[in-house]
């Protein structure tokens, strides 16, 4: 079944990690390198994006006619009074525009199509690598700004790949085919319409500089009000507690009104350079309107020529005008998609052997032999030469004062991170040799703080074991003494558990918690300190669970509650990563070292 520990000493501030998302590099307008990598990701669907470029040369290959065709209208059957041919090119002329419809209408299918398995793709790709990635970097990284990335960045980069990348190939070739057309149409008028085309480079130049930074700012800006808003609400009860809802609406009023003049500045950009082309448009028509109908006034071209010259003129800017839309998706997905390849890329500090084969059944004997651990490489020690053996089948406490290295040792049993020096052996085995999915299948775990996923009841007592029947797993319930509870519930086991399992009592989910591992069936369970937080009434129905959850296996319990101890097989009292003192709870008590002095200090607080 799953395990999570919560990791000590990390030194990383949430706050101001959300707070420094506005200093972003500059970056730079396109990155060969993450449009490659990113490029794989459309590979599975080259057939159906070769269709869609099918579909895109139809259509541009008609747009592209289109106008010619009026001229032909225009020059050889209506001026010459060709009522026939005019009735067949007029009919061509329909079809043309029918088929551009159909071509454009596929197009769009196609890549829709392909656009929402990309999107799927990346985001179960990125999915995938997050639960593979150790505890270590998720205990860095704030929840919301990794949602920010699995959501709000795979969407933009996937607008590029399914979209961008016909869309691109599509507005070259139009721009391409009407410059060959209206050269050849009429070279003089065709410059002449040009003439604009050095503000259009200029504005299309401008653009692109002030663009490159803004929307690389509005995806810092995102990532970080979605990383103060889930922290927020997950924090909502503190907020509450302390009557700080003003405080903390005012901190996300200033990341909100960041986000938002992020994306005024960003937006402020494309407002102002599309009217730009707009005008410029209107300006070249003009051009074309001015001098086109003088020289047809004097014979020099035809009113053919000049009324397709003003439909080639305004299709000329389209694609222009979907070209610079373009560049604005091309600069939000390199800044998203740095984003993502950073996730992607980043490899777990617990890795498995190459080749490393299953962890064969497990007895329970466990090994700490001269273990020496830090989270990171530029953090201190938290574990100093610790030495341990544990039996298969006993029952071994860890207690001590907060941040003693208690939790750093189960972590490390779990292979949740890896030793920094020394070995930890299972069965005599370096649990570094072993596949780590093998080795944690065969871990139980029940938390301080009972954690229950969306769904039934049932659904999470059998996570350990999808496969399990109704049968097991109520059985599995009664052993954690949650049946009788289970059952006064209006749909019984198939009681639907809302976010944060909050209609149910704490005592309520951490039998649950309980009949989950009984469920699962581990060889060696890791306790953190179960009956911490419920009442005297909870914790008798949980300790009497927990006997029989016991019986025959290795368990490390993580001891706050030090009168829940009395029966372990070995106590072990943990102080400034060290282990000080060893024994049975009498022997300790006797021996008037750190774990009398803490006994007596829990007793006299009850007392």
């Amino acid at each position: 079944m799953g395990l999570a520990f919560g990791s000590a000493g990390t030194g990383f501030g949430p706050r101001g990690a959300i707070e420094s998302f506005g200093a972003e590099r500059m970056g730079v307008a396109y990155n060969p390198r993450v449009v490659r990598r990113l490029l794989v990701y459309l590979k599975p669907y080259r057939r159906q994006m070769a269709f869609a470029f099918l579909a895109m040369f139809v259509n541009t290959g008609l747009a592209l006619l289109t106008p010619y065709l009026i001229k032909v209208t225009i020059d050889d059957h209506i001026a010459a009074g060709n009522f026939e041919g005019l009735t067949w090119i007029a009919l061509a002329t329909a079809l043309a525009f029918v088929g551009a419809f159909v071509a454009s209408a596929t197009q769009q299918y196609i890549l829709s199509w392909v656009g929402q398995r990309v999107l799927g793709n990346l985001r179960a790709a990125l999915f995938r690598h997050l639960q593979a990635l150790p505890l270590g970097y998720h205990d860095t990284h704030i929840v919301g700004v990794t949602v920010s990335r699995v959501i709000n960045d795979v969407a933009v980069i996937n607008e590029l790949l399914s979209q961008g990348v016909v869309t691109l190939v599509g507005d070259v070739l139009v721009l391409t085919g009407i410059l060959v057309v209206m050269l050849s149409m009429s070279w003089h008028l065709a410059l002449l319409a040009f003439l604009v085309l050095p503000l259009m480079f200029l504005a299309t130049w401008w653009f692109s500089r002030q663009a490159r930074h803004a929307f690389r700012e509005t995806r810092s800006r995102v990532a970080a009000v979605v990383g103060d808003l889930a922290e927020d609400i997950a924090g909502m009860r503190v907020i509450q507690a302390f009557a700080q809802e003003n405080a903390v609406q005012q901190r996300f009023d200033r990341v909100n009104a960041a986000n938002r003049e992020a994306h005024i500045h960003a937006m402020s950009l494309s407002f102002i350079f599309l009217p730009a082309i707009d005008f410029l448009s209107v300006l070249a028509i003009g051009i074309v309107l001015f001098f086109g109908g003088l020289w047809v006034i004097q014979g020099q071209v035809t009113l053919g020529v000049m009324v397709a010259f003003m439909s080639y003129v305004t299709r000329f800017f389209q694609p222009i005008q979907e070209l610079s839309r373009l560049y604005t998706t091309m600069q939000a997905a390199m800044a998203g998609g740095e984003k993502v390849l950073d996730v992607l890329d980043t490899e777990s500090a617990v890795q498995d052997k190459p080749g490393a084969p299953d962890m064969p059944p497990i007895r329970g004997e466990i090994v700490l032999d001269r273990v020496s651990f830090r989270y990171r490489p530029d953090t201190p020690l938290v574990l100093h030469n610790v030495n341990l053996v544990i039996q298969a089948g006993q029952t071994v406490a860890l207690v001590g004062p907060t941040g003693a290295g208690k939790t750093s040792i189960a972590n490390l049993i779990a292979r949740l991170y890896d030793v920094s020096e020394g070995a930890v052996r299972i069965d005599g085995v370096d649990v570094r040799d072993v596949a780590q999915r093998s080795l944690r299948r065969q871990f139980g775990l029940v938390p301080q703080d009972p954690f229950l996923f969306s769904g039934t009841i049932a659904d999470n007592i059998r996570f350990g074991r999808p496969d399990a029947d109704e049968d097991q797993v109520r059985r599995a319930a009664q052993q954690a003494n949650a049946d009788a509870f289970i059952q006064t519930l209006p749909d019984g086991y198939h009681t639907r558990i809302l976010e944060g399992g909050v209609n149910l009592s704490l005592g309520q989910r951490q039998l649950i918690c309980i009949a989950r591992a009984v469920l699962a069936d581990p060889r060696i369970l890791i306790l953190d300190e179960a009956t911490a937080n419920v009442d005297t009434m909870t914790e008798a129905f949980i300790q009497d669970a927990l006997k029989r959850l016991l019986a025959g296996r290795t368990a490390i319990v993580i001891a706050h509650r030090l009168s829940t101890i009395r029966n372990a097989d070995l106590i072990c009292v943990v102080e400034g990563g060290r282990i000080v003192e060893r024994g049975r709870h009498d022997e300790l008590l006797e021996a008037g070292g750190l774990y009398r002095t803490l006994y007596e200090r829990q007793f006299v607080a009850a007392g």
